[in-house]
């Protein structure tokens, strides 16, 4: 069953039976990985197996739509409410160090999100369709709270960034992704080497953003 020929159901009750079925398969996934029946998570989320084709169409649609939610959710309150307040900081540097501890530590123990990373590397073989899904939004899109916070001191003329897209793209390269990569692997960075990285992260993308280059983020 496709939803190419029928349209997924709509409406508040729709949205509530959309995120239980979300929360059952996230659940089923983590514990059982692709494989796992549509039945069981169908059951897991109190409806019926049709149900879930009808706002799904396939597995692979529903394992893509678990993965799309969870992967931000190291951007949850906290640190969305960290980088919301960059704009406001008196001191950039301190806030800016500050808000990137909140975060990598968030990336660094969600296990959930790390697990299912891992599972979308183990499976990404069986449906592509999910790098295309994540790539085709573009960093901005995915991230509209890192975006939201650049743009913001880009206005205020505390940073001059051209390239919005380009500039996620390095803050996640000197923050979240080695973390990332290590994870992985079935490893992790230790706390003193974790603190460097973001202290020296910020340095260098501060420095290169700097109004002033001059190695400084104004104030």
């Amino acid at each position: 069953m496709s939803l190419d020929s029928k349209r997924a159901p709509s409406g508040p009750r729709a949205a509530l039976k959309r995120q239980a079925i979300v929360r059952a398969a996230r659940e089923a996934f983590l514990r059982e990985g692709f494989g796992v029946g549509m039945d069981a998570i169908a059951a897991g989320a109190g409806v019926s197996k049709v149900t879930v084709y009808n706002h799904f169409g396939s597995k692979e649609a529903l394992f893509t739509a678990v993965i799309t939610e969870a992967l931000d959710e190291p951007l949850g309150s906290s640190s969305a409410a960290a980088l919301e307040g960059l704009a406001e900081a008196e001191d950039l540097r301190a806030a800016f160090v500050d808000a990137a501890r909140t975060w990598v530590n968030a990336v660094r123990t969600n296990q959930d999100v790390i697990a299912l990373r891992n599972l979308v590397a183990a499976e990404l073989h069986r449906f592509p369709e999910l790098g295309e899904a994540w790539k085709g939004h573009g960093p901005e899109g995915h991230h509209p709270v890192v975006a939201g916070a650049l743009r913001s001191l880009a206005e205020q003329g505390r940073l001059v960034i051209v390239d919005v897209e380009v500039a996620i793209i390095q803050l996640y390269s000197l923050l979240v992704f080695p973390h990332i990569v290590f994870s992985t692997y079935g490893t992790a960075i230790d706390d003193q080497l974790t603190e460097r990285l973001i202290t020296g992260g910020v340095d260098m993308f501060l420095s290169h953003y700097s109004p002033k280059g001059s190695g400084s983020a104004a104030s």
